[in-house]
C-alpha cells in the first residue's frame, strides 16, 4: 500500500466532522437558498445574448486568513455536473450556470462555517457548464486552468469532467428528447459514437494532460498534501420497472417511449464513462510514489432517486425524490415548501422570439461552440419549427412562439443532478476522505 494517500483531505473531513458541521455524512446540513432561487430560470434580463465570451469567474473569499489552520482553499474545475446548474442562484445567472447548490459550492460552505469564518482562504469556482476536457486545458479561450491563480491557496481540487467529450447530449437528445425532431438522428447511432468515444484513447490523453496541467500549475512537487478528487456520473433510470415503458420525455408529440432497452443502454453508457475515467486516474497515479489522484464513485447513493422508480409517472414533476432535473423541473432543495409544477412562460423565464438563440438560421454554431446542453436545445427546437411549422409539443399544442422558447437553463439542466443529488455527491467525497484518514 502506498503511503501518505490523501493526508490532507483527510484531515479537511476529519476537521469539518470535529467541528459539528457535517452529521451523518452531511446530509442533513442543506444549503439555505431562497424560495425564488430555487427555481428562477432565468435573471432579470430575458434578452439572452449569443455572446459566448465567458467571464473569468472571481475566487470567491471564505475568510481572511489570520491564523494557521488544516484547510487553506480549493478549487472546482469541469462541466456543468460540478457547476450545479439549475440549483440556484443569487440576482443573475452567469454564463456558466453556477449554482448555490453544487456539491462544490455546499463543500465551500462546509468550511467557512467549520473555521468560523476565520481561517479558510479561498474558493476558486471555475467549473463551466459545456466544458470538455480540451476546454479547460491550458491554452483554450475559457481556459480553466489559465484560470486558475495559484497564488492563492489551495490543498485539493475537485474536477468533473467526460460527459461533454463523451457525447452526453448526443444521446439525450437522440434518444430521449429528439429537440431537432426526426432530424436528431437514431438512438442506435448516438449510443454507438458514445462507445467508440469512451473506447477510443482520445479522452484518457486528454484527461492525463489535464490532471498533469493542474498538478504542474500548483507546483506538486512542493505541495506533496496536494490532491484532485474526480467525480463521476450516476445513471439516469430504474431499467425495471414496467410502466416506464410506455412514458415519454420527448418534447414534441408522440416522443420516444422509455422502454427498458433503452434505458439500460443508457446506464450501460454511464457506468463504461465511469470505468474509463476510474482506469485513467488509475494509470495515473501508477506514476506517482503516493497517489496523486482519487476517483469518487456515487452512483449507488442514487438508488431509488432515478428516473422511472416505482410509482413514478413520467414525467413526474412532484416527485422531489428524484435527484435528477427534468426539462424545467423544479429543484428539491430541502426548504420544508411544496414544489410545484412548472409554470407558464414570464418576462424572466421565457426568451423574446427575436433571440439570437432561436434564430434557426445562425444558433446552430454558436450552440455548438458553446456546448450548452440548453442552447442546443433551444436551437434544435428552433430548427424544428422552422421546419415544421405544424409541430406539436408533447402535451398536444402547437408549439407557439410564447410557450416554448424559455431560457437556456430551463433546458439545460434536465438530467443533472438537483440539489438533494448534489449533497448525495458531497456526502460521498466527504465518505472516501474519511475513509483515507481512518487508513492512515
Amino acid at each position: 500500500m502506498k503511503l501518505g494517500f490523501a493526508m490532507r483531505p483527510a484531515a479537511i473531513f476529519t476537521h469539518i466532522l470535529s467541528s459539528g458541521l457535517v452529521c451523518s455524512l452531511a446530509l442533513r446540513q442543506p444549503l439555505p437558498l431562497a424560495p425564488e432561487a430555487q427555481h428562477v430560470i432565468g435573471g432579470g434580463d430575458s434578452s439572452v445574448s449569443g455572446d459566448q465570451t465567458r467571464p473569468l469567474p472571481l475566487p470567491i473569499p471564505l475568510a481572511q486568513q489570520t491564523v494557521p489552520s488544516p484547510v487553506s482553499g480549493f478549487v472546482a474545475l469541469g462541466d456543468s455536473y460540478s457547476a450545479g446548474i439549475g440549483t440556484g442562484f443569487e440576482g443573475k445567472e452567469d454564463d456558466c450556470r453556477h449554482g448555490l447548490g453544487a456539491h462544490a459550492q455546499l463543500i465551500a460552505t462546509d468550511l467557512l462555517a467549520a473555521h468560523g469564518g476565520r481561517n479558510a482562504s479561498a474558493f476558486q469556482f471555475l467549473s463551466c457548464t459545456g466544458a470538455t476536457t480540451a476546454q479547460i486545458l491550458s491554452g483554450g479561450e475559457d481556459s480553466q486552468v489559465d484560470a486558475f491563480n495559484a497564488t492563492l491557496p489551495a490543498d485539493f481540487a475537485l474536477l468533473s469532467v467526460g460527459g461533454n467529450d463523451l457525447g452526453f447530449f448526443d444521446v439525450i437528445n437522440a434518444c430521449v428528447f429528439r429537440f431537432y425532431n426526426f432530424y436528431s438522428g437514431t438512438c442506435e447511432s448516438a449510443l454507438a459514437n458514445a462507445k467508440t468515444q469512451i473506447e477510443s484513447d482520445d479522452f484518457e490523453n486528454r484527461l492525463r494532460v489535464l490532471i498533469t496541467e493542474i498538478l504542474d500549475k500548483v507546483r506538486w512537487e512542493k505541495r506533496p498534501s496536494f490532491t484532485i478528487t474526480v467525480t463521476g456520473y450516476a445513471r439516469f433510470f430504474n431499467e425495471t420497472t414496467d410502466p416506464c415503458d410506455d412514458m415519454s420525455f420527448g418534447v414534441w408529440w408522440n416522443g420516444p417511449r422509455l422502454k427498458k432497452e433503452l434505458r439500460v443502454n443508457m446506464n450501460a453508457m454511464v457506468l463504461t464513462v465511469n470505468a474509463k475515467i476510474r482506469q485513467t486516474v488509475d494509470n495515473i497515479n501508477a506514476q506517482f510514489v503516493r497517489d496523486k489522484v482519487l476517483f469518487v464513485d456515487y452512483d449507488a447513493l442514487f438508488d431509488g432517486h432515478r428516473f422511472c422508480e416505482d410509482g413514478a409517472v413520467e414525467p413526474d414533476y412532484e416527485r422531489t425524490d428524484t435527484w435528477f432535473f427534468l426539462v424545467g423541473g423544479p429543484d428539491n432543495a430541502r426548504n420544508g415548501t411544496q414544489q410545484p409544477p412548472p409554470p407558464p412562460p414570464t418576462k424572466e423565464t421565457s426568451l423574446p422570439p427575436a433571440s439570437v438563440l432561436v434564430d434557426p438560421s445562425s444558433c446552430l454554431e454558436p450552440a455548438q461552440r458553446s456546448g450548452d446542453w440548453g442552447e442546443l436545445a433551444l436551437c434544435y427546437m428552433a430548427m424544428s419549427r422552422a421546419q415544421d411549422p405544424n409541430l406539436r409539443l408533447a402535451g398536444g399544442d402547437l408549439a407557439a412562439l410564447n410557450s416554448m422558447w424559455y431560457v437556456p437553463t430551463y433546458y439545460g439542466k434536465t438530467f443533472h443532478p438537483r440539489s438533494r443529488g448534489h449533497e448525495a455527491m458531497r456526502s460521498k467525497i466527504y465518505e472516501v476522505w474519511r475513509e483515507l484518514g481512518v487508513r492512515h
